[in-house]
């Protein structure tokens, strides 16, 4: 059960990176195509690409308390 603990562990670590780099990369594609392609929108909606990641980085954190808490 430690070992599962830490895979969620890492797995929670590892979708706050790639969360970090999504919404940056959008966001940054978003003030471009504000800038010259006339897009409407705002480039906080970029901000909404985030939801899906932290559901899941909550979800391994979640599970890596219970299993540690399995194998104490």
């Amino acid at each position: 059960m430690k070992k599962l603990s830490v895979c969620f562990w890492v797995l929670a670590a590892l979708l706050s990176d790639i969360m970090c780099a999504v919404v940056a990369w959008n966001y940054c594609s978003m003030l471009w195509g504000i800038k010259y392609a006339g897009y409407s929108a705002p480039a906080s909606t970029a901000f909404l690409l985030a939801i899906p990641f932290v559901i899941g980085i909550a979800i391994s954190i979640a599970l890596a308390l219970f299993f540690k808490k399995k194998s104490i």
